[in-house]
């Protein structure tokens, strides 16, 4: 069975401003910058969490060239006038073959990011949705010697808890088993039909705060 671990909470905004914004009024921080992704035409914000784990605020970079296929996170359905989110999130693997081939879910198909000098391989569905809703995590495997998040400045949050509330909760917890993310991740229940969400709580030098719907 592979053993997956939380990488980062992503929250999604129609602009990075409005999305730091949303992380200053929930958490009580500001996020760091983070950089440009080529290929789906996104940028991103940043908040250390730990070692190897971070917090993102991603949005459509509007001084980049579209790209040729869906952008990723469901971006490309996100309104102008919407508002920012903890969307989703991603769980790291030394592995991504084998534990994407081990997900009872599909999670997408492989593919090749870059952001700044670093690279990865992330699963993302070909048509840019979110798996699940979102309650289902994409994968990443860092092509890098060291994790970003150790190169953030550490301004004192840590995630304390994550919580992810699903109309399905037996089916999130068979993904989360066969990834190996049992132990990390509390399953909530929701009524048949509704929509997914995801809850984190963090430590923060203001004490705990919570971010998500």
């Amino acid at each position: 069975m592979p053993h997956c671990q939380i990488d980062h909470l992503t929250v999604t905004a129609p602009t990075l401003a409005q999305g730091a914004a949303f992380v200053r009024d929930a958490l009580g921080v500001e996020l760091q910058p983070g950089g440009e992704h080529p290929r789906m035409g996104t940028h991103n914000l940043l908040l250390r969490l730990g070692d190897s784990l971070f917090l993102e605020v991603i949005a459509v970079n509007p001084d980049a060239p579209r790209p040729t296929r869906p952008r990723w996170f469901a971006l490309d359905a996100l309104h102008a006038n919407a508002p920012p989110r903890l969307t989703t999130w991603v769980a790291r693997t030394d592995d991504i073959r084998r534990a994407g081939a081990s997900a009872p879910e599909a999670l997408g198909p492989i593919e090749p990011i870059t952001r700044g000098r670093l690279q990865w391989l992330i699963t993302i569905p070909a048509d840019g949705s979110l798996p699940l809703g979102g309650a289902a995590p994409a994968l990443i495997e860092w092509q890098t010697p060291v994790h970003p998040a150790s190169g953030l400045q550490d301004v004192g949050c840590s995630l304390q808890r994550f919580e992810v509330f699903h109309p399905e909760p037996d089916r999130i917890g068979a993904l989360l088993a066969a990834l190996g993310l049992a132990q990390a991740v509390v399953v909530s229940p929701l009524p048949a039909g509704a929509a997914p969400r995801l809850v984190a709580q963090i430590r923060t030098p203001s004490g705990l705060r919570t971010i998500g719907a």
